[in-house]
């Protein structure tokens, strides 16, 4: 088990744990304390995807498809863009 997935099973308990991302966890900012959703920086989810040989369009373009589209019920992880910094 990871540091995270220790740090989650913490907060929620081993029962209820959230759904993550394969792959992801250096993107992971925080959980939804409301509905106990995982929260992923959509900015390092494309960084991590471009690590894989894949240039900006490539990684926006295999997020949109396969990682926001992808809905697997209540407890599907969200993606946010920090407004901070544009």
């Amino acid at each position: 088990m990871t540091k995270l997935e220790e740090a989650i099973e913490d907060i929620c308990g081993p029962d209820d744990m959230p759904l993550m991302a394969d792959g992801f966890d250096d993107a992971v900012i925080g959980m939804c304390m409301k509905t106990m959703v995982l929260i992923y920086d959509y900015e390092k989810v494309i960084e991590i995807l471009m690590k894989d040989e894949m240039d900006r369009d490539e990684a926006e373009d295999f997020f949109s498809f396969n990682i926001l589209g992808a809905y697997m019920g209540e407890k599907t992880p969200l993606f946010s863009i920090d407004l901070r910094n544009t």
